[in-house]
């Protein structure tokens, strides 16, 4: 799969997360490695970093800063699934890294 130059929206999140359909990211690539940018919602200003695993899988790390003027951090797995029309929607299992050290699930998908 292809991330350079695609943009993603939330369309799931587990109650503990920050991310939510206000929050957009700016997905980019070069070979193995994946980051974006993203904001909106709760999150005043982040980024992720992640490496491609052979089965095509995102292992990321991230941080941003919330409106509550909290720096948050994390640890992110996804799977990558092909939908129908091209675009692509990411399963997500992340944990802070900070604060309770809680864990969650997200989606989320390609706009077009």
């Amino acid at each position: 799969m292809q991330y350079n130059q695609k943009l993603f929206r939330s369309i799931a999140n587990t109650e503990n997360g920050e991310v939510s359909a206000a929050t957009t990211f700016w997905y980019h690539q070069e070979g193995e490695v994946v980051w974006a940018d993203y904001r909106g919602g709760s999150v005043v200003k982040g980024h992720l970093i992640a490496k491609i695993l052979p089965g095509g899988e995102l292992d990321m790390v991230y941080q941003h800063l919330n409106t509550g003027g909290e720096f948050r951090t994390g640890v992110c797995h996804s799977i990558p699934e092909l939908l129908p029309d091209g675009r692509i929607r990411l399963h997500e299992r992340w944990r802070w890294t900070n604060g309770d050290g809680s864990e969650g699930t997200s989606i989320i998908e390609e706009v077009r």
